[in-house]
């Protein structure tokens, strides 16, 4: 069992305009490159370690803030949106500024405050089921105060359960660990009080695992290990790693690999030609077959599918609005025209 078409092709859009923008910033003319005089001075002490791996070192320096603006991109955009498509959630700011802060009972408060100085003394190791135990029960006395700001990533509920993830590098910096584990706590007895009728859950989620020696493979207490304060913090049923993650948001095996497997097929040299042959309305008449193969290899169904139908659609065309529609790009700038084609299905439908 696999993922769906319908996601297969949503991820495959995300991924189509994540690749678009890297292309346009990536620096081909280094000559362009913006003024970092302490960087080229730092790295002119390792020329001879560079030696024959890069053409020069403004080159170097370049291709270091284009990878930089990558990681960003796929930290702040493609792993949130693809994780959003995975499981039907979105992100969910609870904090001040948007007026939705949760307040959290001061027993509560005092009950983590309780939980941390446990953990940091080293005098309780972490226990998940012992600390919701501990601040989910219910209090004899309200006493409300202002509750901790968060923002979750990731945030989906049902009938029973709400699920708040946090996306996080898979090379945290030290000493958050604490800080974390204080909010969450917070957020999640905040949350219990909110829903007091739903299971309340909130991971810390990290896409990959960088120790592991296989793309898809992971080890969830080395790489717990490898950060100093993690496993001081957190209990293991806390963490979500690698394809551990992305099956949980779909609730289907594999699903980390049928999201490389769509990256690898489209992220190849070729990519700008084939969006640009894909971006142009008239080889859908011209090279038909070469564009339908060419959509299929990039997960495109529904596109494919108004191509297929191109025929039956102009014969239900009634105003100059539909027609352009139908003549329309289907990308502009790298992003797809997703109502475009919500429009000519539903023309098809008539």
């Amino acid at each position: 069992m696999t993922i769906s078409n319908t996601l297969k092709e949503k991820i495959a859009v995300q991924v189509i305009r994540t690749l678009y923008h890297q292309f346009e910033k990536f620096p081909n003319d280094v000559s362009s490159n913006r003024n970092a005089p302490f960087h080229e001075a730092f790295v002119k002490a390792f020329s001879y370690n560079l030696n024959g791996k890069v053409s020069s070192i403004p080159t170097l320096i370049s291709l270091s803030s284009w990878l930089h603006g990558l990681n960003t991109s796929l930290g702040q955009s493609f792993f949130e949106n693809t994780a959003h498509i995975l499981c039907g959630g979105e992100k969910r700011e609870f904090t001040t500024s948007k007026r939705n802060n949760l307040p959290i009972e001061q027993e509560q408060k005092d009950f983590i405050s309780k939980i941390i100085t446990d953990l940091s003394n080293g005098n309780k190791m972490p226990s998940l089921a012992n600390e919701n135990n501990m601040i989910f029960q219910k209090v004899l006395t309200s006493n409300l105060v202002e509750g901790t700001d968060f923002t979750a990533d990731v945030f989906y509920e049902n009938d029973t359960e709400i699920v708040c993830i946090e996306i996080k590098t898979v090379k945290p910096n030290k000493g958050i660990f604490r800080v974390e584990k204080q909010k969450i706590l917070e957020a999640k007895a905040a949350l219990k009080n909110r829903y007091p009728q739903k299971n309340i859950s909130y991971f810390l989620a990290f896409p990959f695992d960088p120790l592991s020696d296989i793309p898809c493979g992971y080890n969830k207490k080395r790489f717990m290990d490898y950060s100093v304060g993690f496993t001081k913090y957190f209990d293991e049923n806390e963490i979500l790693l690698a394809g551990e993650f992305w099956d949980y948001l779909s609730g289907v095996e594999g699903t980390m690999e049928a999201i490389l497997e769509i990256i690898n097929t489209i992220a190849t040299p070729h990519f700008m030609n084939e969006l640009t042959f894909l971006s142009e309305p008239q080889n859908r008449i011209t090279q038909r077959q070469d564009y339908l193969d060419l959509l299929e290899k990039w997960f495109l169904f529904q596109e494919h599918f108004l191509v297929m139908h191109i025929d039956e659609i102009s014969k239900k065309i009634t105003n100059k609005n539909d027609e352009r529609m139908l003549n329309q790009s289907c990308f502009k700038e790298g992003e797809y025209k997703s109502d475009r084609v919500q429009h000519l299905l539903r023309l098809l439908s008539k």
